[in-house]
């Protein structure tokens, strides 16, 4: 069944903002599953990523182990490249970057492989769990000292953050708010926490992994006196204080503009929210509406963008630069190398730092400046290079793959203009400006008399090099 070209145009792009990208192959399966039905696939709670922690260690015990941040990596990436609930993975990622958390402060993969597990677990489902959980998280607690905020000797780190990054954003409460927001986590504490010492002085403990940390809550520790938080007054607790926040209209228009800038088009940092408007408020406005008419349910959310117009839009495609995690998950899914975990992935999640992006350890409690910023001299040469290496290599799987297709589709056309196309269609029906496709048609040109395998892998190389290729 031969699709339309805008068909597979759409699933593409879908399947770039839900996922990591697909290969042509998948995009062509897909296609004839249908956008509307595709969405509804992706969003169903019932699949599985299929890819089991035994099958992991089995290989390499340091995944899953969570010794370092190595193995964590490594982990995440075989994930993203390999899962086939593409969208759990992506999800995860996304609050990753909302609820930033560092390995500085826990000093340990696993902890943050938990907090992962936990956003695969709850980030399509409802926003308040999803708070109540990030609040319970032990890597959360420790980057943010929430294991310091006693009764008598309150650390607003945590309330200060769940109210600016993480919920409603700068100008939607006072100082006064901070203060009660923090009183009510008091007691929010980690039950084993003294065995974070033991990794410095019991390598017992190494060839098996590290004691996973876990929450409790110590009454002893709790202010319970009466606070008024947001204009509400009473003997609040944690929990109580979420249910004011989810109810907000702040939080619902702060968490559409954080879910637009992820999955649609690139916004400016959240730093600059406050005075910059957001470049679609029409969006922003029915997001916001799916949050609360679906009682703050992350999937409803989500089905209401990927169904809209504004989405399906030509100008929501590659209106996003790739963070090195997409870009990089991108790639290995399209060059096949890695269908199996193998040492080799720790160096390609080790290129992400490279290039901006250490996942696990963002730079600041705000995450990472996403966008155009994570294109500068060092990082777009990195970028570039860790693309064109590998689709050049004809010896990868998914590129031998892709020159086969090639070769059954072309048949005995020669033509530069027909080689770009097909080159083009095969790194995912990459769609390019008519002063790029001028280019790579012109390169294609020099290379007229060159073998066949090494003409298509010098055009594939330089698709994986051009803007739109670089971005989502």
């Amino acid at each position: 069944m031969v699709m339309a070209k805008d068909d597979i145009g759409q699933i593409a792009h879908l399947m770039r903002r839900a996922g990591f990208g697909a290969t042509r192959a998948e995009l062509e399966k897909l296609a004839e599953v249908g956008f509307e039905n595709l969405i509804d696939e992706l969003l169903d709670d019932t699949r599985s990523d299929q890819i089991e922690d035994d099958l992991v260690s089995r290989y390499h015990s340091d995944h899953t182990a969570g010794m370092g941040m190595g193995g964590m990596t490594a982990n995440w990436l075989f994930r993203m490249v390999n899962s086939q609930h593409p969208l759990e993975e992506k999800v995860a990622l996304f609050w990753h970057g909302v609820f930033a958390t560092g390995y500085a402060k826990s000093a340990q993969g696993r902890v943050l492989m938990d907090q992962h597990k936990m956003f695969r677990e709850h980030g399509l489902g409802n926003f308040r769990t999803l708070l109540i959980e990030l609040s319970r998280d032990p890597s959360m607690i420790l980057w943010l000292d929430n294991h310091d905020n006693r009764k008598g000797s309150i650390n607003e780190n945590y309330g200060r953050e769940l109210l600016e990054l993480f919920s409603m954003g700068v100008g939607n409460y006072s100082e006064d708010d901070i203060k009660a927001c923090a009183q009510a986590f008091t007691g929010w504490t980690i039950g084993n926490a003294e065995y974070m010492a033991i990794r410095a002085n019991n390598d017992s403990l190494w060839p098996y992994g590290r004691l996973n940390l876990n929450f409790e809550y110590n009454p002893d520790d709790h202010d319970s006196r009466e606070i008024t938080f947001l204009g509400e007054t009473g003997n609040f607790g944690g929990e109580d204080i979420i249910d004011i926040i989810c109810r907000q209209e702040a939080t619902g228009r702060f968490l559409a503009r954080q879910i637009y800038s992820f999955f649609v088009a690139d916004e400016p940092p959240i730093s600059q929210w406050a005075y910059t408007p957001p470049r679609d408020s029409d969006a922003i406005e029915m997001l916001m509406e799916a949050y609360f008419s679906s009682g703050y349910d992350i999937r409803f959310v989500l089905k209401t963008l990927f169904k809209s117009d504004f989405f399906r839009s030509s100008k929501s495609r590659y209106a996003k630069v790739k963070s090195p995690a997409e870009l990089v998950a991108g790639v290995l899914k399209l060059t096949g190398e890695f269908k199996v975990p193998h040492p080799k992935l720790q160096a390609a999640a080790a290129t992400m730092g490279i290039m901006g992006q250490v996942l696990g350890n963002p730079p600041t409690v705000e995450g990472w400046h996403e966008g155009i910023e994570w294109v500068e001299t060092g990082s777009l040469v990195e970028r570039i290079n860790f693309s064109s290496d590998r689709f050049s290599d004809i010896a990868k799987p998914g590129v031998r793959e892709m020159i086969d297709s090639l070769e059954n589709k072309l048949g005995d056309a020669t033509s530069p203009q027909e080689i770009v196309q097909g080159c083009l269609d095969q790194m995912g029906a990459i769609e390019v400006s008519e002063e790029t496709r001028t280019i790579l048609v012109e390169h294609a040109a020099e290379f007229e008399n060159e073998e066949r395998d090494g003409k298509f892998a010098e055009i594939l190389r330089m698709v994986s090099a051009t803007p739109e290729f670089q971005r989502g």
